[in-house]
């Protein structure tokens, strides 16, 4: 499992002491070649932090031989000395490998507002380059998570060569991209002009589809690493197949392990006029603080969906209200535009795992987007997160 089931890698996970329970903090990610391609996708914040500033530079030119990551500070908001902590780490990295600092991706996650102290940061990368090893990705995995329960690998095997990944993300998950920090690696070997369109097509069909709780982080980047070293050539529609799988897998890994969840809900439109507009729909059912609070509940309120769906304008989905069908867990509990079945039949509190499929019989167009519930646990979490 994780970035070093492929060829062609090694990685690591140490402490340098950045948090303060004294849990791993520190990962490193490095590509052995022969290839060093690499491609990333950002956050669309317009706040965001001097790593994300740092590496949209860094993947310009698909080259990308390593990637640092921390999980004691956001590096967000921390002036021109939160840039250059950026550029010392990725410099630091670039004197073991001896490569151009400009080919190290650096990834930060932690509290907004707050820098790293360099003086554990840059010790913590040094232990981390001293620790790589082809079987450190579980380590690695480890060493980003912040309010994560467990660590998100993956492992997606095909005919002589495969996709490795790891990520971490418990919160805060909402396009676009999915609040997170994720690595990925192949060791196929793929043509540079292919790895950035291939990301994309990945990232836009599983992480821009999950949604937590509609706030969008400041941090978030998916890199994804090529080495070559299978000898296997793919080609795009075959890269992008793998990729999906395995984003798709750490996607659902994150919903799963959502702060203070108890449910993870699948909404899926169908029978939409189009894709964006199926997504739309369901985005909004799964934005509905109410929807998600009734769902903790078990309480199958059919009506909660069918205002959100109404909250979507004509321009981006046409339905008629009195012709859309919802089911929950299977029990239709509303056809055209009433109610059907009685909500008493559906079971909600046997299974973590919540459907809500909404039929808008407008085309036959089809999405998923997946949420979790509202939770006493979540606002917990989230009111006394620097405190």
């Amino acid at each position: 499992m994780s970035v070093t089931a492929p060829a062609g890698f090694r990685a690591a996970g140490v402490v340098a002491g950045l948090k303060p329970s004294g849990s791993p903090d520190v990962a490193l990610v490095v590509n052995d070649g022969p290839q060093w391609v690499g491609a990333a996708v950002f956050t669309t914040n317009r706040v965001v932090g001097w790593p994300v500033v740092w590496s949209r530079l860094v993947v310009k030119d698909n080259v990308v031989h390593a990637v640092v990551l921390n999980s004691g500070s956001a590096n967000v908001c921390t002036g021109p000395g939160g840039y250059e902590d950026v550029h010392r780490t990725a410099d630091h990295v670039a004197g073991f490998l001896d490569v151009s600092p400009g080919d190290v991706v650096v990834c930060s996650t932690g509290i907004i507002g707050d820098r790293a102290p360099r003086e554990r940061l840059i010790p913590g990368v040094t232990a981390a380059a001293a620790a790589l090893s082809p079987d450190g990705g579980d380590d690695a995995a480890r060493a980003i998570m912040t309010t994560d329960t467990v660590p998100k690998t993956v492992h997606v095997v095909r005919d002589g060569w495969s996709v490795g990944g790891m990520a971490k993300g418990a919160g805060m998950l909402a396009p676009a991209l999915a609040t997170m920090l994720c690595v990925l690696t192949t060791d196929a070997v793929v043509d540079p002009a292919d790895v950035d369109v291939a990301l994309r097509a990945a990232t836009r069909a599983t992480f821009d589809r999950i949604d937590s709780d509609g706030c969008m982080s400041t941090s978030d980047t998916v890199t994804l690493l090529a080495s070559g070293a299978s000898g296997v050539a793919v080609d795009r529609a075959t890269l992008t197949e793998a990729l999906t799988q395995a984003c798709a897998a750490l996607a659902r890994g994150l919903i799963a392990d959502a702060e203070g969840a108890t449910h993870d809900i699948a909404v899926t439109v169908v029978n939409a006029d189009s894709e964006d507009a199926a997504v739309a729909v369901a985005r909004a059912v799964t934005r509905s603080n109410l929807v998600k609070a009734a769902v903790f509940g078990n309480d199958p309120n059919w009506g909660r969906v069918l205002a959100q769906v109404g909250t979507v304008p004509e321009e981006v989905a046409a339905f008629d209200p009195e012709l859309i069908d919802v089911a929950i867990n299977g029990v239709q509990v509303c056809r055209a535009g009433g109610a059907h079945e009685p909500r008493e039949r559906v079971d909600m509190a046997a299974q973590r795992e919540v459907h809500i499929e909404i039929d808008l019989h407008a085309g036959d167009a089809t999405a998923t987007v997946w949420t979790n519930d509202l939770t006493h646990g979540y606002v917990h979490e989230n009111s006394a997160y620097t405190t």
